[in-house]
């Protein structure tokens, strides 16, 4: 989350609550480990602004998101929670913790690779196109589907141990 040393005690503990709402298309990852919790803001006692950045504009989830956000600061006491969503800068797979990376591929999912671009979204060029099968770790994989359960992950066998799974798209 950027901004962390601008933020009061409660901010901080506000923002550690929403950040540990699990992702709703991603339920294994939490939205700070996903990256996409950019903000929180105690505007007044009980009054609180939530920045969330989608991980693709349109994102269906991010409605769910923000009522999970809600809902979770309001059990908490903050009255009024208000859930804004920030378009820039744009969320990245580079933004998912490592955390986040460790999860998913526990979970069958092969993690996005880094893509290496930094906020002004230059950097180095990743030279790695092999995606690793998440269960036996071969590189040796092919695609079944651009498109999986959700808009963001691709569908992939493993040719070695033959077992499909979910790649997390590089964005």
């Amino acid at each position: 989350m950027t901004g962390t040393a601008d933020m009061t005690v409660l901010e901080e503990e506000l923002s550690r609550l929403a950040g540990s709402v699990p992702d709703p298309e991603l339920p294994v990852l939490t939205l700070e480990e996903l990256g996409v919790l950019r903000g929180v803001r105690v505007l007044a006692p009980g009054r609180v602004t939530v920045e969330l950045t989608p991980t693709y504009t349109g994102c269906p989830a991010v409605e769910a998101m923000s009522s999970d956000i809600e809902r979770v600061l309001r059990d908490h006491g903050v009255a009024d929670v208000s859930v804004v969503t920030v378009l820039s800068p744009a969320w990245s797979t580079d933004d998912i913790s490592a955390e986040g990376r460790r999860k998913l591929a526990e979970f069958g999912i092969a993690p996005p690779r880094h893509q290496g671009t930094s906020a002004t979204g230059s950097g180095p060029v990743p030279v790695t196109l092999a995606i690793r099968c998440p269960h036996c770790g071969s590189t040796e994989t092919e695609l079944l589907s651009r498109f999986s359960s959700t808009a963001c992950k691709a569908l992939r066998r493993c040719t070695a141990c033959r077992e499909p799974f979910d790649h997390f798209k590089e964005l």
